[in-house]
């Protein structure tokens, strides 16, 4: 209770008691309970204004609540379509490396075809031709 501790609260208590006596105390106790009831009270009508007056919270924030919730949802959305973004790269990148690959390794294959195919001389005029 506001950073008092228990050794500190007697102290105080005994304090108290010298100063004012016991037969003083009571008085003390109900005036201090007293101003405290009218306090509570205060705040109590003040809350019933508020609410009678026809006045909205919503109105009174300015909307705030509302515009803070649909912040949330435009940001969520938008960590949505980025994660959803992401994905097609990365399977964009993926086809790309898939492609290079079976690219590289048809370029390959066909090199090695023509490497083992036969040279097939064509007689002309001036005499064969090798291709390939």
């Amino acid at each position: 209770m506001f950073g008092i501790g228990g050794g500190e609260l007697i102290f105080i208590i005994l304090i108290i008691l010298m100063l004012f006596g016991s037969d003083k105390i009571p008085e003390f106790a109900r005036a201090f309970a007293k101003g405290m009831a009218q306090l509570k009270n205060a705040t109590n009508e003040i809350k019933d204004n508020i609410h009678g007056s026809g006045l909205n919270m919503d109105e009174l924030t300015g909307g705030i609540s509302t515009e803070i919730n649909k912040a949330k949802e435009g940001f969520t959305k938008m960590v949505q379509e980025t994660a959803i973004q992401e994905k097609v790269t990365s399977e964009i990148d993926q086809l790309r490396n898939t492609f290079k690959k079976e690219s590289t390794d048809l370029d390959d294959s066909i090199a090695d075809s023509k490497l083992n195919e036969p040279i097939i001389e064509e007689p002309t005029q001036d005499g064969p031709i090798k291709r390939n």
